[in-house]
This record gives structure tokens, C-alpha cells and sequence, in this order.
């Protein structure tokens, strides 16, 4: 490139090169046009550039022998995004993408590398630049701005940020905790979609206080969905989507001994039966979410079935009972009740490990029916009296402090 006076025609040392048209087969360093080069590495007030790889790039001359103002207007000619640098090579000044233009200028030139203010051209002549003015819930597509919602899966506790506005966010784990950011820092219109997918309950809690719908906390079970909205000061949803098959359907489920973890579909079962001769005690452990189950265990053999989540209190059943369990997540209660207006109640008979009738605490000690004609108690798991037609027998030792009478001895 050669720089020419257009009245004398001879060599000058020129202070402005206004085009310049720049293909970059290898990273190039320019220079400001003052030393009179003839290589095509000048810094014009315009260039445009292409490159076959984002790998060549683009630095831009010394800061410190400039003054600020000094300026470039550089357009991506090409189809491969081209990287500006500072003179130094160590930090990008610009990315411009394909088809789009970026003006640059130096605002302070204490040092080589300087600093670069950026205004962005966008692509062709005057439309604006998408992609930077795209803020969360906004995608940039061409030179437009369109609606965002992008989906995010989790599965272990998460605090919901700024950054999450108007993200969906999928939870597919057991029970767990969204946590909301304070209300006063997401600020009024904050929002974001959640949906849980997952095979537990999942709470939903504000921090510092923050109430959601009015509450502490909410439960979306699995299958529920819902849009949180922030007011400033707290949260509401919106369109809480709550799951509305009722149909009941039952799981018979063969067991032995062990440990048995339900699958998702197979917990779905709201009544389930088990079957089987049992050669040891067995342990269902159902998901950790808010169910009601009617459980049946039909299984044969001197050992139980216990009903647990895990955690917290479970449900034992001998062979041949059945019960209602309420479960909150973690807990399963044992519904059967007396109904009202009912004038008696039958047990099953029960075993001398796990009498019929025994203690939350110490369900080994209690009455059960050993067999017919029979009215038996047992404590810790030992039969330590049966009453019967023919009267009283007592295993062990007995203390009378009051005294026996009546009857022959």
C-alpha cells in the first residue's frame, strides 16, 4: 500500500488511511499509517476484514501513539467471526460476528495497549446489533429480538438467581428445595417457570421471610408446574398446575427378603399387594412425596413387611394384614381408625414378634392370637401369658403383693 500526495504524486508520511481492505490468513498486527511503510498493515478509519478461522486475529496498533478519539469503524466481511485485540495481544477490544460492524475508539492511551470504547453498528448500514441489546428472556435471532425460555433439568437443591429470569427449570429428583434470592434483590416482574418432573415433592421457599402465595413455603408434587412471579416484597404463582388422574391402579409386587426400592411407575400404584413366601423381614421403600397407600401384604412366612421412604417413622405389617398409610414425604402413618357409629373392631392375629394390637415405640410387646380359643400377651417379643377357656397361664415367675385368694392351691 502506498500513500500518495494527490497534487505532487511523490511519497508523504500520511496521519489518516480512510479505507483499508484487510483478509486475515494469519493473526496481523497493525501500525497507525505514520511512518511512510508500504506494507498493507496501516489501521484505516474503515476496514474490512474476513478470515477463513476465528484463530487469525486482529490487533490493533499502540494506544500510547495516539491520541484518544482515535478511532476505527470495522466490518466482518466474511462468514468466520473476526477477534480485535489491544496491542499487546492479551485482551479482546471486540468479537464481531459475521455480517456485522463494531466502531471502536480510545478513550484513555497511558499504555500500549490503551482502553477502547465499543459502539455497536449491528449488521449491513444501520440495523441495530440483537445480540447486544438482548437481555435475560430475550434471544437474539438475526436482527431481531425474540422471546426466550431456555429449559434447565435439576435434581438437587438449587437458589434461584437474577440470571434465572424467565428460565424454566425442570426438577427430576426425589423431594427437594427451590430456594428463592430475596424478593428485594430479583426485584417487581422477576419470573420463572418450574415444573416438577421428578418422583418427589419439591418446596419452594423464599428467603429472610419471603412469603410465596402467603406462605412459608409450597409443595409442588410431581407433575405440578406453575410460573413464579415476584412482587418486590414477595412471590405469587401463576397457573399452579396440579396433577388430576385419580384413576387407582395396583401393583403386585413378589418379594422374599431384602430391600426392595420402588420404581416411579411402580409407586404410582396407590393400592399395592405383596406376595411371596418370605425367608426374612422385607423393606419397601416408596418415594419421598405426599401419597396416601392401601397396602396389602399377602405374603406367608413368620417374618413382616415394613413400609418406609428411608426416613423418619415407618409402617410394619405381618402376614395377612392389610393398612391404610398417609405418607408427608417423609413419615408414614398408619390410617385405620375406628369408624364412627361402629360398635366393634377386628385385629389379625398377629405373632408373637409383632403382636396385633402393640406400641409405636415397642411394637414387639402387646396381645396377639396364637391360635384358637386363645387371648395372648407378649412382651418383647416373649409369650409371657395365654388365657383361654381353661383359664390363666402365666410364663415366668409371679409377684402378688396383695395376696392370693379363693380356690384351691
Amino acid at each position: 500500500m502506498s500513500f500518495n500526495s494527490p497534487f505532487t504524486g511523490n511519497v508523504i508520511q500520511p496521519t489518516d488511511v480512510s479505507y483499508s481492505r484487510i483478509t486475515l490468513t494469519t493473526d496481523l498486527q497493525l501500525t497507525w499509517p505514520i511512518s511512510g511503510t508500504t506494507a498493507d498493515d496501516a489501521a484505516a478509519r474503515i476496514m474490512e476484514v474476513s478470515t477463513a478461522s476465528s484463530a487469525h486475529e486482529l490487533w490493533m496498533p499502540p494506544a500510547n501513539q495516539a491520541s484518544v478519539g482515535q478511532d476505527a469503524l470495522i466490518r466482518n466481511v466474511g462468514a468466520v467471526s473476526v477477534t480485535v485485540k489491544d496491542y499487546t495481544g492479551a485482551s479482546t477490544i471486540v468479537t464481531i460476528a459475521a455480517g456485522e460492524a463494531q466502531y471502536i475508539y480510545i478513550t484513555t492511551n497511558a499504555t500500549t495497549a490503551g482502553t477502547w470504547g465499543i459502539i455497536a453498528y449491528g449488521i449491513g448500514s444501520s440495523g441495530a446489533d440483537a445480540a447486544t441489546l438482548a437481555g435475560y428472556g430475550l434471544l437474539a435471532i438475526g436482527q431481531t429480538l425474540n422471546q426466550s425460555q431456555p429449559v434447565t433439568t435439576f435434581s438437587s437443591n438449587y437458589t434461584a438467581l437474577a440470571a434465572d429470569r424467565s428460565s424454566t427449570y425442570v426438577w427430576t429428583g426425589g423431594a427437594g428445595t427451590l430456594t428463592l434470592s430475596l424478593a428485594s434483590t430479583l426485584a417487581d416482574n422477576w419470573f420463572m417457570f418450574l415444573r416438577n418432573s421428578g418422583t418427589g415433592a419439591l418446596t419452594v421457599t423464599g428467603t429472610s421471610g419471603d412469603l410465596v402465595n402467603g406462605s412459608a413455603s409450597i409443595a409442588l408434587q410431581p407433575a405440578d408446574s406453575c410460573i413464579i412471579v415476584c412482587s418486590g416484597t414477595q412471590f405469587y404463582t401463576v397457573g399452579l398446575g396440579r396433577n388430576t388422574q385419580f384413576a387407582f391402579t395396583q401393583l403386585s409386587k413378589a418379594v422374599t427378603s431384602g430391600s426392595y426400592t420402588l420404581t416411579a411407575s411402580e409407586a404410582s400404584n396407590v393400592i399395592q399387594k405383596y406376595t411371596g413366601t418370605l425367608t426374612g423381614n422385607v423393606t419397601i421403600v416408596v418415594p419421598s412425596t405426599v401419597q396416601v397407600y392401601y397396602i396389602v401384604n399377602a405374603t406367608s412366612g413368620a417374618f413382616t413387611v415394613t413400609i418406609s421412604t428411608g426416613a423418619g417413622a415407618t409402617a410394619v405389617l405381618t402376614t395377612g394384614t392389610q393398612a391404610t398409610l398417609v405418607c408427608d414425604s417423609v413419615n408414614l402413618f398408619n390410617a385405620n381408625t375406628i369408624l364412627a357409629g361402629s360398635s366393634n373392631i377386628s385385629l389379625n392375629n398377629g405373632l408373637v414378634g409383632a403382636p396385633s394390637l402393640n406400641f409405636a415405640s415397642e411394637t414387639t410387646t402387646g396381645i396377639y392370637r396364637a391360635s384358637s380359643g386363645e387371648f395372648n400377651h407378649a412382651i418383647l417379643g416373649v409369650l409371657r401369658s395365654t388365657l383361654s377357656a381353661t383359664g390363666l397361664a402365666i410364663v415366668g415367675t409371679g409377684n402378688f403383693t396383695g395376696g392370693v385368694a379363693g380356690g384351691t392351691f
